[in-house]
């Protein structure tokens, strides 16, 4: 099984407070891989730090490269993607010009016409929508939109953080299948979630992220059946199981 990420030893601060201490993970090809933990464990930086967004101690490998020398953009170049919290879409613009965006760094590349037919074969509302402003979109409409674009870059690894924010459970659901199929359509994925009992139902494996430091690892079912995650995380009002 190829190895696409290699997380060791990472700490990050912002100024002389540490919001990762010494966190280690790995994400093999053809996996999904989740991160779960309470608000403000640093799920969120962790991903940043990861995509170059933050200073960084430590040693992040993408593919037996190190990544530390890399822009964002040469990142995104190499299949490495992020879909963030808030999905930072550009509202003034359409849909599609908002789609057309993702793939900026495969700008030029003979195959963006068929990546952007796929996208729209996995999304058919974004088609229906293609003209409508992405301001004017429901929630759920702008996680699919958050998700088509970051598809468009065709991205080998997929850092995808938070994607139930403000959604209502059917559309979790929704939401959720689609960032599961991705597995099958060769694109793995680093999922950050508080809604753990969602996350574990999807994942391959997982992580527990508290304060900073990991607290737990093992198969996701392990960590689920876990008496400690399970009175944590999954107890009444944990979530929508897909």
């Amino acid at each position: 099984m190829t190895l696409l990420l290699d997380v060791r030893g990472m700490s990050v601060a912002y100024g002389k407070v540490e919001a990762v201490h010494d966190v280690s993970l790995r994400v093999e090809e053809g996996k999904i891989v989740t991160v779960i933990g309470p608000n403000g464990a640093g799920k969120t930086t962790l991903l940043g730090a990861i995509m170059g967004l933050l200073p960084v101690r430590g040693e992040i490998d993408y593919l037996g490269q190190a990544l530390r020398p890399l822009t964002v953009e040469q990142r995104v170049a190499r299949g490495l993607v992020l879909v963030p919290e808030k999905r930072e879409l550009f509202a003034s613009m359409t849909v599609a010009d908002n789609l057309a965006l993702g793939a900026f760094a495969r700008r030029g590349a003979s195959d963006a016409a068929a990546t952007l037919e796929a996208v729209y074969e996995r999304f058919p509302r974004l088609q229906e929508r293609r003209s409508q402003l992405a301001g004017t979109l429901s929630g759920g409409e702008r996680q699919m939109l958050a998700l088509g674009r970051a598809l468009m870059a065709k991205p080998r690894l997929l850092l995808l953080d938070e994607p139930s924010l403000g959604l209502a459970p059917l559309i979790v659901r929704d939401i959720l299948a689609i960032v599961s199929s991705l597995r099958a359509s060769g694109v793995s994925v680093l999922l950050i979630e508080q809604n753990a009992r969602a996350a574990l139902a999807i994942a391959d494996y997982g992580y527990v992220l508290e304060t900073g430091e990991l607290a737990l690892e093992g198969p996701s079912d392990e960590l689920a059946a876990n008496p400690s995650v399970s009175a944590t995380y999954l107890g009444l009002g944990a979530g929508v199981n897909p």
